[in-house]
């Protein structure tokens, strides 16, 4: 079974809590299932988590809700630890460049704190 773990910055803020914080109850739980998935699925349907192309190994948990599509950003540490970074609304067909970025600058603060 694999773990799932929230990136926590330096001053103890967890961008992935405040994230689903700001969601509706239903919106929050539909997130949550498409995690305990994640965590118990042998195989994972690329449907509900992939690998982002041209990233420093970022990956995109995705989950819907009515008309609503999220995604969480994050990576593997060691080899059955997914550590998400950034939460967001997504509004367009790409995944916008600075989530992108601003996980692969808190997976490097992660390594380099860990």
């Amino acid at each position: 079974m694999r773990e799932i773990i929230f990136y926590k910055t330096a001053n103890n803020k967890i961008p992935i809590e405040e994230f689903l914080e700001s969601l509706s109850d239903k919106q929050a739980e539909k997130i949550l299932w498409v995690l305990r998935l994640i965590k118990q699925l042998d195989r994972i349907p690329v449907e509900y988590f992939k690998k982002l192309e041209s990233t420093n190994d970022i990956w995109e948990v995705r989950a819907s809700s009515g008309n609503n599509e999220f995604r969480l950003l994050g990576f593997w540490h060691k080899s059955n630890f997914i550590v998400l970074t950034n939460g967001f609304r997504k509004k367009s067909q790409k995944t916008p460049k600075t989530e992108i970025e601003l996980a692969e600058i808190r997976k490097k603060d992660f390594l380099e704190r860990s």
